[in-house]
């Protein structure tokens, strides 16, 4: 006979309230919290409908009473009394709702209110239309068909109050009602600047909520956003920056900075949640402001305990959207997650996992922290088949951190994966392209799924294509390969390529013998033309003058990104770094592989140690630019990391011309340059490790 399993400890009272509070706490009710703002004046109560506020409620009997009338009634009644039948009902407890829905009465009753649908006054139409909110009735009724038309065929006789309040209604049912908001849209763009604060508010709450704007009316609304700023409150700024993200328009980048110029003083005073959507719209429009994320590194952490799952996600993707590296919020970020990631959807995992790796960012509790959203995404992994870009945007988060999880890579780049990823509305291929080369160069153990060479070779050609038109052509890079030909004497010892074309970035490839002489080995490049020897001083003074000089602060809005691809989120240029060089303080961890660690060349004249090559050594010339580090640091992102510990383990010895000495060298003298560049290869440490 079995023993009998020991009984289970039943939850005390206090610990089961405990969880039940955690699990409120955690839970994020997509169609109320945007709509907080709307109890901050009494002006939004003829704009919106509160289907939450207290009414008196009706007693079961009069609600049946009232069902029977109309059966007995039929069609002879009056617009009147049905618009006060559907009045009374709205007041039936929650929890005869269901039940009054599948009532014979409530059907007759729907009827008469479509059949005499144009016999309604537009104020009589409204209070059907929130007994219906109130009532639960579903979107797909055919008396919210009659309603919407109706509304539809009405909408340029009612008042702009009534159209919002409408709208409003729609949200609150859900039902999609892209002609009425069409027919909204319109009419708010031709009274655009008569728009009272609270109704220009609901007006960008009800476009966030329908995901849509025509661009016209985005552009008409700036200037009266500008004209009420300073007089909304804070939650009111934070539904304003939610719509604006939302809509998915164009921003003007002016209007983003007034707005975080408008909260960056009382940030203290913010909510989490609005102040999560003043982040979430600085992230569309890819803008920093020093200011706003300097007080977010103080306003933030202590918060991170009591914020939920996703709104944790939504601040570290900030931080990464736009380069920030704020140590004290990923390390209290990533300290609060193992908790709470069990209330992680697969895209909030994913993101995650994206934030700290493209931040390469490894937590104090770095195991704890990877192994739990690991294991979460090993329990979700059949909701990426939706969602194949949120597996990769995982993965490749900790590819760059050095974190291959060999079962998910092997569903990632499995043939059914791959041909999910197919049918999805972003372009994937080339996300797959990096996560499987870089399996192959950092994990030789693994035994999985690979890449077909079909696809490799397809996202070789696209990446080198767009590499040859927009990367090797910009004139950092023209200026280096020419003048590095002169240093070494002609086109046959500098190549201008891709090395690692998953990588999405460039590399100037020069070889050197073990006496440190270059070694011709481009013969493509230099077919018919002349070998030449140009030799240039270095002086004491020069270099002297080139290593202490400081970089330009002007910022410069250029195309800068080597990749562009969902979820890479390219930036433009940011000010010249002023800080320290940060770097990781030791090597990158991997489920399947443990790589080497992770040297630098990055300030001169200092070379990271040697690989023994017999016979000399392969220089993987790196032409940076700010987009390759985090904002306003030394700190290498995630990708470029990535990119030179490969390059590494493929036996090149990785070489920097760091943006800070190379860009402003640019507008310097060419000898200038070339003594530059001579010291920089023919670094005296580099030749000794050499010889």
């Amino acid at each position: 006979m079995p023993w009998p399993s020991p009984p289970r400890r039943k939850k005390t009272p206090l610990r089961a309230k405990q969880e039940v509070e955690k699990e409120q706490s955690e839970l994020h009710d997509s169609k109320e919290d945007p709509r907080v703002f709307q109890r901050g004046r009494p002006e939004y109560k003829s704009l919106c409908y509160d289907r939450f506020k207290p009414l008196e409620p009706l007693p079961g009997e009069e609600a049946e009473a009232i069902l029977l009338g109309v059966t007995s009634r039929g069609g002879n009644q009056s617009p009147a009394t049905i618009t006060e039948c559907f009045h009374k009902l709205s007041r039936l407890p929650e929890e005869h709702r269901a039940a009054l829905l599948a009532e014979p009465g409530f059907d007759t009753l729907s009827r008469c209110a479509v059949e005499q649908i144009q016999g309604f006054s537009t104020p009589q139409l409204i209070e059907i239309l929130k007994a219906c909110v109130r009532l639960g009735v579903p979107p797909a009724h055919s008396l919210l068909d009659a309603c919407e038309r109706d509304f539809c065929r009405r909408t340029w006789a009612m008042s702009l109050e009534q159209l919002l309040l409408v709208a409003d209604c729609w949200r609150c049912l859900p039902r999609a009602v892209p002609s009425y908001l069409s027919i909204l849209f319109s009419y708010a763009a031709r009274s655009c600047k008569d728009l009272a604060l609270p109704q220009l508010v609901q007006l960008l709450y009800i476009i966030g909520e329908g995901r849509r704007a025509p661009p016209e009316l985005v552009q008409k609304l700036e200037g009266v956003i500008w004209k009420h700023l300073d007089a909304c409150t804070l939650e009111e700024v934070g539904a304003i920056s939610l719509g604006l993200f939302k809509s998915l328009s164009a921003v003007p980048e002016r209007l983003v900075r007034r707005i975080a110029e408008r909260v960056a003083p009382e940030l203290e005073e913010m909510s989490t949640y609005a102040l999560v959507n003043v982040l979430k719209l600085l992230r569309y429009a890819r803008l920093d402001h020093l200011p706003l994320l300097r007080e977010l590194g103080k306003v933030i952490p202590p918060r991170i305990p009591t914020t939920n799952v996703q709104g944790l996600m939504h601040v570290a993707l900030a931080c990464s959207s736009l380069h920030y590296y704020d140590e004290a919020v990923l390390a209290a970020v990533a300290a609060a997650l193992p908790s709470k990631v069990a209330y992680c959807r697969s895209k909030d995992a994913a993101k995650f996992l994206w934030s700290f790796g493209c931040l390469d960012y490894e937590p104090p509790n770095e195991e704890e922290f990877y192994s739990s959203l690991i294991e979460h995404t090993r329990r979700k992994l059949r909701e990426f088949d939706r969602f194949p870009e949120h597996l990769l945007t995982g993965l490749l988060g900790l590819a760059f951190v050095g974190r291959f999880p060999e079962e998910l890579i092997d569903y990632a780049l499995s043939e059914d994966f791959v041909q999910k990823t197919r049918n999805s509305k972003y372009e994937l291929g080339k996300d797959l392209f990096t996560l499987g080369r870089s399996v192959e160069i950092e994990c030789p153990g693994y035994r999985g799924s690979r890449l077909s060479p079909q696809l490799s070779q397809e996202m070789t050609q696209l990446v080198l294509a767009f590499a040859q038109q927009e990367i090797f052509v910009r004139p950092e890079i023209v200026e280096a390969v020419s003048l590095l030909e002169s240093v070494l004497g002609g086109p046959e010892y500098v190549k201008s390529h891709m090395i690692l074309p998953h990588a999405r970035s460039s590399d100037l490839e020069v070889h050197l013998a073990a006496d440190g002489r270059p070694v011709p080995f481009n013969v493509k490049d230099s077919a018919g033309r002349e070998l030449r020897d140009i030799g240039v001083s270095l002086t004491d003074e020069l270099m002297a003058q080139l290593l202490k000089g400081k970089c330009s602060t002007q910022p410069r809005r250029g195309a800068e990104n080597e990749a562009t691809a969902p979820g890479w989120e390219p930036r433009g240029e940011k000010q010249a770094p002023q800080t320290p060089f940060s770097g990781r303080s030791g090597p990158a961890r991997t489920s399947l592989h443990i790589s080497p660690p992770l040297g630098g060349f990055l300030d001169a004249p200092s070379s990271p140690a040697l690989p023994q090559q017999p016979g000399g050594v392969k220089l993987a010339i790196q032409v940076s630019n700010r987009n390759h580090y985090c904002y306003l640091s030394k700190r290498l992102l995630g990708l470029h990391r990535l990119k030179r510990r490969q390059l590494r383990l493929l036996g090149y010895v990785v070489l920097e011309l760091p943006f800070w000495e190379w860009f402003p060298l640019l507008k310097r003298t060419r000898s200038e340059k070339l003594s530059y560049l001579h010291y920089k290869v023919f670094d005296p440490a580099l030749l000794r490790g050499a010889s």
